[in-house]
């Protein structure tokens, strides 16, 4: 398996860690009170099965600040476009120190 299958996997690991947080918000929906965990639920297996193939070739201290990168970005991002959570410039700067953090695990 190559280097770049790797990262593969992880990011797409990452995805899959937006997903079971996404889940659990649309579970308060009536609608959605079955789906929503069975998604979240979903997402995570699928998430920690990716983490796993992706640990096999990057370090586990950088994989895994990725991984909750992606995760945690991604969710204050969908939080912010489709539930109105609030849009401040304090939690934007908290996001951009989040990557920040991330890249200088991933170039050290």
């Amino acid at each position: 398996m190559t280097k770049s299958n790797h990262w593969f996997y992880l990011l797409a690991a990452g995805l899959f860690e937006i997903g079971w947080p996404l889940g659990l918000k649309l579970a308060a929906n009536p609608e959605m009170k079955f789906w929503g965990p069975a998604m979240a639920a979903s997402c995570m297996a699928v998430s920690g099965a990716l983490l796993w193939l992706a640990l096999k070739g990057i370090p586990i201290g950088t994989a895994y600040a990725v991984w909750s990168g992606i995760g945690a970005a991604g969710t204050f991002v969908i939080g912010v476009l489709c539930f109105a959570d609030p849009s401040l410039p304090l939690r934007w700067l908290g996001l951009a120190l989040i990557v920040a953090g991330v890249v200088c695990l991933k170039l050290g």
